[in-house]
């Protein structure tokens, strides 16, 4: 078998997925490129490629058992697994959701995406990454997960995302018991917060998204000494 590590990016055939997916090709890993649109995929996979990645489409719905069952068939070998999918859901003006009249059809979408399907494609991988020398985990977060920020009226956490933002709260709660599961294995897992990020996903505002990438490229490539079970950005711990 081939030393090159391998990382499993979901949802990065475009945004935050793909700038990680790139960053971590730069860096020498092969990277699978996990995306619902088997088309979407391949589309990505052929742009890192002429930039000199190695790379490679992996078909990945995370709301369903079977995908996720199918793309774990397709890997040979997993070093990292970046859990980078996420949705937020309707929104009202200025992105908000109304916990007072929240649907709770798009509750259940949400949750589904964020947090079942974080634990659909963890529990997948896991006999790959326990083969790995050095597995790592990374769960991209959110800022708004942090309940210490949000309860806090002197931190501006931006608006109320009643369905969204616990959805990241739990995805921080479930980042903590894997780590205390696997805590002696060698698999390191932590949320990273990218921050707002220009994507589709925010209609275009924040801040590029190649510099958004770097925390969760540097959780990703942690030493075998490294932190498990934190939540941070660029500057450091978040408080939870």
């Amino acid at each position: 078998m081939s030393d090159t590590k391998t990382a499993l990016i979901t949802g990065a055939n475009k945004g935050l997925g793909y700038e990680i997916a790139a960053g971590l090709g730069a860096r020498g890993y092969r990277v699978a490129v996990g995306a619902r649109d088997r088309a979407r995929g391949e589309a990505a996979v052929k742009t890192l490629r002429t930039a000199g990645v190695d790379a490679f489409a992996v078909t990945l719905d995370v709301t369903s058992d079977r995908s996720v069952a199918e793309a774990a068939g397709q890997l040979d070998r997993l070093d990292v697994l970046v859990n980078n999918a996420g949705i937020s859901g309707p929104t009202g003006p200025d992105w908000g959701q109304d916990p007072t009249i929240l649907d709770l059809d798009v509750v259940r979408a949400v949750v589904d995406t964020n947090v079942y399907g974080v634990i659909r494609v963890t529990n997948a991988m896991l006999p790959l990454l326990r083969r790995s020398a050095s597995p790592r985990i990374v769960n991209v977060s959110s800022s708004v997960a942090s309940l210490t920020w949000q309860s806090d009226p002197g931190v501006e956490v931006g608006p109320i995302m009643a369905a969204y933002a616990p959805t990241k709260t739990y995805l921080n709660a479930l980042t903590v018991h894997y780590a205390r599961q696997l805590a002696g294995t060698g698999i390191l897992i932590n949320a990273a917060c990218p921050g707002l990020i220009a994507t589709d996903f925010t209609g275009g505002v924040g801040r590029p998204v190649r510099e958004a990438a770097a925390t969760p490229i540097h959780l990703a490539t942690l030493p075998d000494d490294g932190p498990t079970g934190t939540f941070t950005n660029d500057e450091g711990v978040i408080p939870w």
